[in-house]
């Protein structure tokens, strides 16, 4: 068993507003660090807050047809 390092709200709690509402709404308990990794990696890159929420929208996605086997439609 792992133990995690530091605090998981905290963690929450310093995302970005929008990263944060997206968590709150998603199918899948995703990870805030994977999810602000996701965020910065984009942000960087130069995508726009809604382009890096679609992002995240096409990767819940592809996550949901390989847990079900089913494509979403």
């Amino acid at each position: 068993m792992r133990r995690r390092s530091g605090d998981p709200m905290a963690g929450f709690d310093a995302l970005p507003p929008p990263l944060r509402r997206w968590l709150t709404e998603a199918a899948l308990p995703w990870s805030p660090i994977s999810c602000r990794r996701l965020w910065m990696r984009r942000r960087q890159a130069g995508a726009s807050v809604e382009e890096v929420l679609a992002a995240l929208d096409r990767a819940e996605r592809r996550a949901l047809e390989r847990e079900t086997g089913n494509p979403a439609i």
